[in-house]
């Protein structure tokens, strides 16, 4: 049986939108970037961290297989993760505002004696937004909750003039190389 150690909204979307069955796991783990941790090897590790403590909750489960994943938007080696509140929220899209940015995101898949994972990458390229345009976004309230405060199927997607790599990836799971990784264990057709 799989589940799927996150509270995202959107990886259960992904996941129902190519028609897997699953169950979920609530954790709440701390993310915190270790110092001159390399950007895609802290989402890869906060993904198989995830993962693994799911399987640990599941301990006592029989075929248990626990998928964690994990998304974050990378600007000049700047990992931005979710906002804390509005200004902060402001302050990045001011960041991302006329550049490319890169979105990594990674995928665990992990049961008692196997793990096995996958990264996607993905250039991200904002037109030059004014300062109208960022205050009714963060006004919105979109922006909270999410890497890099925008959400790429929202409002935000009239900011993205370029996109080079896994739209689903920019969402928050790659559904290319999450499908592959649950056609290996023979959990996706």
């Amino acid at each position: 049986m799989l589940y799927l150690a996150s509270q995202s909204a959107r990886r259960r979307e992904l996941l129902e939108q190519i028609g897997v069955r699953y169950d979920t796991i609530e954790l709440d783990l701390p993310e915190v970037r270790a110092p001159g941790e390399p950007p895609a090897d802290y989402v890869s590790r906060v993904a198989r961290e995830k993962a693994r403590a799911g399987l640990l909750k599941l301990s006592g489960v029989r075929d248990a297989i626990v998928l964690g994943g994990d998304t974050e938007v990378v600007l000049d080696d700047e990992v931005f993760g979710k906002p804390a509140d509005a200004d902060h929220a402001t302050a990045m899209l001011r960041k991302l505002s006329g550049r490319t940015h890169e979105v990594i995101s990674a995928v665990w898949l992990v049961s008692d004696g196997h793990e096995e994972h996958a990264i996607s990458r993905t250039a991200v390229t904002f037109a030059t937004l004014d300062a109208t345009t960022i205050a009714a976004y963060v006004a919105s309230g979109e922006p909270m909750g999410r890497a890099g405060a925008y959400a790429i199927q929202g409002r935000a997607a009239a900011f993205v003039c370029r996109i080079d790599g896994s739209y689903s990836g920019v969402m928050g799971l790659p559904l290319f190389e999450t499908s592959a990784l649950l056609r290996r264990r023979g959990l996706h057709d």
